[in-house]
């Protein structure tokens, strides 16, 4: 069911999009060229994209339009290079056993470099996983097939990488330290993965595992450990800086569950003005970054404020900046920790001086607004995604399971939606998008779609088409869904097919040919189909 606002209300906003100037965060100069150098895209953590995806009817694609490649287990995300003197580009992707460049253009590996002392996951190990999930994906022996595959995870060293502007692949790892990984002959992407060089974390950081890497606009890798402690070092690792985010006495032991719930759960986002955005447990932070280390004075623009935690966890979304441009709305967005979350907006800078606050809240919370999926009085509704941002619009999913086993604590259900997650008795439905007016200073509702499933992808906008993409599922098969990112109504999707292709928290990314590609469980995906004219540039609505 698609629930939208009133006709006047979407033209208001749609208005109000176009006229802002709201759009697309400058490009960060020391990253790589490309247009998916870090997680979520740009140091704004949008996961809006300037590429067209595709355009096509709904359908089942063809084996020969899916590229799958096994790199290992856990391969969350792939970043694309800057052009090599060849004019081609590289995906350097890493995973639990090892670290692999793939072929920009055929997806398949070019060099592999094993991670030394851990065990190595075969493609046969692999292919036995897959068809045991394809023979059962529902119930208690299924649950305790995703239980033995989810240990594995405990391993996973990082998730955290970037590409630089020189073609070089940085991974923070959880042990403190972060290594850069080129090629082993200067500007030729064939050759082998090479170590360059490996930055110690110092004795104050020691045993914090790292919660994301950014780049600011001068070039310093910024990262955030789960206990509230900031690190800026050099890409030459000549230098680095230390600091310390506001309220974190104690958060050691504020940790709500085992890896990942720490009193930091994410990445900081980060503006071309210094401004370092992070979500700790309680509070919502901006840090200022001077140039020569991290300013927490209000002084500077600095401030942190409490956001909702009734459910205790904190936010599971990284801050996604809003605002860019002239006379733009300059704004911060997460989800809370309410049970039922809500969006909330921060401003970023100086608080309009006619802006009237909301009651009994902070008056930097610049907007707040339940998400419902159409449902008032939901008493349950969590995404362990970062709000999607493009323009004035904000995008949530839901990762609540939609049924959960008596037998099953609420702590494991995280294993329903992964693993578990096209099941039809365990995924979840629902995508809701939400708008700010700048005109009235506040954000409403803008549509709801309840058809759509997002068991545990993070979507991906393209601003070209103005669509937005999503890993999906239908009749217990893995799916890519596009949404009008104007109206919520689907406009075509591709039925991919079974458990090989899980998303598993994977982004839904865009190369710069506009190809869709993704991680799994055991390999990546690349979607490329061959579309045919019939697929004109405005496909009809799909159900």
């Amino acid at each position: 069911m698609i629930r939208k606002l009133s006709l006047a209300a979407i033209v208001i906003f749609s208005a109000t999009s176009v006229a802002s100037a709201a759009d697309l965060a400058p490009r960060n100069p020391y990253l790589a060229d490309s247009i998916y150098p870090l997680p979520h895209g740009d140091p704004a953590q949008q996961d809006a994209l300037n590429v067209a995806g595709p355009v096509d009817v709904s359908r089942a694609l063809r084996p020969e339009e899916i590229e799958y490649v096994h790199t290992g287990p856990a391969v969350f995300g792939a970043f694309s290079s800057g052009r090599y003197p060849d004019g081609k580009r590289v995906y350097w992707v890493n995973s639990l056993d090892r670290i692999v460049k793939l072929d920009y253009d055929t997806h398949r590996p070019l060099a592999t470099k094993m991670i030394e002392g851990v065990p190595v996951w075969t493609e046969q190990m692999a292919d036995e996983s897959i068809a045991d999930f394809d023979d059962n994906n529902t119930g208690l022996l299924a649950i305790v097939t995703a239980f033995s595959e989810a240990q594995k995870l405990r391993d996973l060293a990082s998730v955290y990488t970037l590409v630089d502007n020189n073609n070089e692949y940085y991974i923070a790892y959880k042990a403190g330290y972060i290594e850069v990984y080129g090629d082993a002959i200067a500007d030729d992407r064939g050759s082998a993965i090479e170590l360059k060089r490996t930055f110690q974390y110092p004795e104050e950081l020691t045993n914090q595992a790292a919660m994301g890497l950014n780049m600011t606009y001068d070039g310093w890798v910024v990262t955030v450990t789960e206990n509230g402690k900031l690190l800026a070092v050099k890409p030459d690792f000549s230098e680095y800086r230390l600091g310390d985010l506001q309220h974190n006495e104690g958060a050691a032991d504020k940790a709500t569950k085992p890896t990942g719930y720490g009193w930091v759960r994410n990445a900081p986002a980060i503006d071309a003005s210094g401004g370092i955005y992070i979500a700790s447990q309680e509070y919502m932070h901006k840090v200022v970054w001077t140039g020569d280390g991290f300013s927490t004075s209000e002084a500077d623009g600095a401030w942190a404020v409490p956001y909702a935690n009734s459910w205790g966890h904190g936010t599971g979304a990284t801050p996604s900046l809003v605002g860019f441009g002239d006379n733009a709305d300059r704004l911060v967005v997460i989800t809370d920790g309410s049970e039922a979350m809500n969006l909330n907006y921060f401003w970023r800078d100086d608080i309009p001086a006619d802006f009237e606050g909301i009651a009994g809240k902070p008056r930097r919370l610049a907007g707040l607004a339940p998400v419902t999926l159409g449902k008032p009085g939901i008493e349950e509704i969590q995404s362990e995604q970062s709000v999607v941002v493009y323009g004035y619009g904000a995008l949530v999913v839901n990762n609540v399971p939609r049924n959960r086993p008596w037998y099953m604590p609420k702590q494991a259900e995280t294993l329903l939606v992964s693993y578990l997650g096209s099941s039809p008795e365990y995924q979840p439905f629902g995508v809701e998008k939400f708008e700010w007016d700048p005109a009235s200073n506040m954000v409403k509702s803008a549509w709801v779609n309840t058809r759509i499933s997002s068991p545990s992808s993070v979507p991906i906008v393209s601003k070209p088409n103005d669509m937005v993409y999503l890993v999906g599922a239908r009749d217990n098969q893995w799916t890519l869904e596009a949404l009008d990112w104007a109206s919520g109504e689907s406009r075509f999707h591709y039925l991919i097919g079974g458990q090989r292709y899980n998303v598993i928290f994977a982004g839904t990314l865009l190369d710069d040919e506009g190809r869709i590609h993704y991680g799994g469980p055991w390999g990546r995906v690349r979607l490329n189909p061959q579309i045919s004219p019939a697929a004109d540039s405005t496909p009809g609505l799909a159900q």
